[in-house]
């Protein structure tokens, strides 16, 4: 009997502690993206490309050749007006995340986020558009 409480304490605990890690590598890829949306509202696109993955900043290699690519590809995410983050998967050490985009015009964009962990913390590895059912691309 004496077991039997001490394994399932030990379960809760276990349980308990996995999802505190859980819930603060949330936090952590959130505040990753959300301050480089800050970095975008403010026009600082070598403050946003500091977001991205090395591999990422190594491949733009200035902060106008990434503001190129977000202004042609990615405009949404320069001033959005709404920003809510939803699905989130783990693929051995990186996360995908889903983040819902609304636009200054009220258009509403889902971006799949592939977050990956660096020395640097949390890094921004790719951003991908989906396609959003019944949302007004």
């Amino acid at each position: 009997m004496r077991n039997a409480v001490l394994t399932f304490f030990g379960g809760l605990v276990l349980s308990a502690l996995l999802s505190f890690g859980a819930a603060a590598q949330q936090a952590e890829i959130e505040e990753t993206i959300n301050s480089q949306f800050d970095a975008f509202r403010a026009d600082d696109f070598a403050a946003a490309l500091e977001f991205a993955t090395p591999n990422l900043q190594r491949f733009f290699q200035t902060p106008e050749n990434f503001r190129s690519m977000v202004s042609n590809g990615y405009p949404m995410v320069q001033n959005p007006a709404e920003v809510r983050f939803l699905d989130r998967r783990a693929d051995g050490t990186r996360f995908f995340q889903v983040v819902q985009v609304v636009d200054p015009k009220g258009f509403t964009h889902l971006l799949g986020y592939l977050m990956e962990q660096t020395e640097e913390g949390w890094r921004i590895g790719a951003v991908q558009i989906l396609d959003a059912p019944g949302a007004n691309v």
